[in-house]
């Protein structure tokens, strides 16, 4: 019985969770370190093996996307992914699951946007694709580390 009006929390004992906050948040820096890799290496693929231009939108206008403006936004996206997780894992109550669809809307997100572009067929799947790939590898990463990083001492609603 909870009587203290903390969730997670019974009268007089520690937190269901216990976090280690450095183990997570180094492991999510090396999940954007790897996001900014596929993001180049999708570019270098699109770009090298097909011909195809990667062209994003920029004040309307179609310009070609710059690899590493791409692959820090990847490594952006990591950090925030993780700075997401750790908020779940302290505020949520199944956080895994919050996670995991809040992730996988954003990633379904960033897949469509290309497709709402005027260009060629052949680049909106690209950068569709390309997308795909940052954001599941986002996503297994930091929340695999998260599931190391965050420990429960007890189960949960008995």
């Amino acid at each position: 019985m909870r009587t203290d009006g903390v969730v997670g929390r019974a009268a007089g004992t520690q937190p269901r969770r216990v976090i280690d906050a450095g183990r997570l948040w180094s492991g999510g820096v090396m999940a954007a370190l790897v996001a900014a890799g596929v993001a180049i290496v999708g570019l270098l693929i699109a770009r090298g093996l097909f011909d195809i231009p990667v062209l994003v939108e920029r004040n309307g206008k179609l310009v070609n996307a710059d690899t590493w403006w791409y692959a820090a936004a990847a490594f952006l996206a990591g950090i925030a992914a993780t700075g997401l997780l750790h908020l779940l894992l302290v505020a949520a109550p199944q956080p895994y699951r919050f996670f995991g669809w809040i992730t996988g809307l954003a990633v379904t997100i960033a897949v469509l946007v290309p497709f709402t572009t005027a260009a060629g067929l052949d680049t909106k799947i690209a950068v569709g694709l390309i997308n795909l790939a940052v954001g599941v590898c986002i996503s297994s990463i930091v929340s695999g580390v998260g599931r190391s990083a965050a420990r429960v001492l007890d189960e949960p609603y008995g």
